[in-house]
């Protein structure tokens, strides 16, 4: 009878990550969370979610809504949230030094580890890592903030909460109204925001090889060097073509040196981390489809981020050119990728697309916005991006509920939540007899 109520680790995962969203909207609802007399039930749970699946979209302004109490919640629900759930729970384990072989499943799913062994020791080395790069870079945010006038208490807590925010992916601010666009001709804060969503969106393991082998490439694991690769190939090819496609519309008024910048700072945040450096709502129709790949890709395996993932998409890039090569397997870096791989991310991207797809047409169905709009929102919900072309605060409430579960279902990953649904303990494997059809 005991097997009947074991709980798997895509059950686990799921279930912190939702009692953590329920504590959080209970602790938005105190009266003292909100600088007005209450704030609705649903906007409490929209930004509980948000900042747990470390989206940034939010029906509310974060810097008048909220008191500093409630401001506290949010960014710990972005960090707990940013690392993993089980990550975070590991610190009793890092301190015991030791865990069992269920809790060492849990933590390698958390932290995006390929292998068992050395688990503890990567979740070690993700703690400290996090802590110190959020530092630093709270610490450059806190000095360019006292350059700009802040008083010295005001600068510090901007500068570690858009740390937090930024390393973690989550896009939320406490600026204004206008997210980072006062701040789009500023080189440092820029370029420091999007450094930290980019080492925080590149993967764990990731970080494992540049410690250990710094610059030296060829040493990189398998797994870091698609992702290095797939990465900077991103970030050239977005920033390139944003750049083309928006120097006459949202680029226009900037200088040449600012257009580059934005360009750039653009391409790095839509791949989930949300902060706007200029109104999205301005974006041509050819950044707008440029944006929704982008929000769709999002960032590395094991990492702050969301999306389906850099990995992802390599591989299904991949496999179209091995299959237009007419080659029988992927190969890259001397090596095999294996096809049950392949079959993963194919169905990873079948299931975010029949969820975007969903969730588009019924939240189309409920309001009077664009197409391009709802579309714009559906990715940056899903993908976990956080970024609006204005309409978050006019959703009716159904649309919100619908969001929330857009932004659950992009945190966790569609085909792990499919899992946690519908774990089976007792599957039979049958072989069935093969037979032809056509594609194409």
């Amino acid at each position: 009878m005991k097997g009947k109520f074991k709980i798997s680790p895509a059950q686990i995962t799921v279930l912190g990550f939702l009692l953590l969203i329920l504590l959080g909207t209970l602790l938005l609802c105190l009266p003292f969370a909100s600088t007005k007399d209450s704030v609705h039930f649903v906007d409490a749970l929209f930004t509980a979610t948000s900042a747990t699946c470390v989206t940034g979209l939010s029906t509310v302004t974060t810097a008048t809504q909220w008191t500093l109490f409630g401001k506290i919640v949010i960014i710990f629900m972005i960090q707990i949230g940013g690392i993993g759930f089980m990550t975070f729970m590991s610190l009793t384990t890092i301190v015991k030094k030791s865990a069992s072989l269920s809790k060492r499943k849990l933590l390698m799913q958390s932290a995006g580890s390929i292998e068992l062994n050395g688990v503890i020791k990567l979740i070690r080395r993700v703690l400290v890592g996090t802590f110190l790069i959020e530092g630093v870079g709270a610490l450059i945010l806190s000095i360019s903030f006292w350059v700009k006038g802040f008083s010295f208490f005001k600068g510090l807590w901007y500068g570690v909460f858009h740390s937090i925010s930024a390393f973690c992916n989550a896009g939320f601010d406490i600026l204004g109204d206008s997210s980072l666009i006062d701040y789009n001709s500023e080189p440092v804060i820029l370029i420091t925001i999007a450094l930290l969503i980019i080492i925080g969106g590149i993967g764990f393991l990731v970080w494992g090889d540049f410690t250990a082998h710094g610059l030296k490439f060829k040493k990189y694991q398998f797994h870091s060097k698609i992702v290095v690769v797939t990465t900077a190939l991103l970030l050239v090819g977005g920033t390139l073509i944003l750049y083309f496609t928006e120097r006459n519309h949202a680029l226009a008024h900037f200088n040449e040196g600012e257009r580059w910048l934005n360009a750039f700072f653009e391409s790095v945040t839509l791949r989930t981390a949300g902060f706007a450096s200029f109104d999205q709502a301005a974006l041509s129709d050819g950044g707008s489809f440029v944006s929704y790949v982008l929000m769709l890709i999002g960032g590395s395996p094991g990492s702050t981020a969301g999306g389906i993932k850099t990995v992802t998409f390599a591989v299904v890039i991949l496999n179209a050119i091995s299959f237009a090569r007419n080659k029988d397997s992927i190969t890259i870096f001397k090596k095999r990728i294996h096809d049950s791989i392949v079959k993963h991310a194919c169905a990873i991207i079948t299931i975010y697309l029949a969820a975007i797809c969903f969730t588009t047409v019924i939240i189309a169905i409920l309001e009077p916005f664009s197409l391009n709009d709802i579309i714009f929102e559906v990715v940056s919900a899903i993908g976990t991006v956080g970024l609006t072309k204005g309409i978050t605060a006019s959703l009716c409430i159904t649309s919100k509920m619908i969001l929330c579960l857009a932004m659950f279902f992009g945190r966790m990953g569609g085909l792990t939540l499919l899992l946690a649904i519908a774990e089976r303990h007792n599957y039979v494997k049958l072989e069935r007899p093969y037979d032809k059809v056509l594609i194409g």
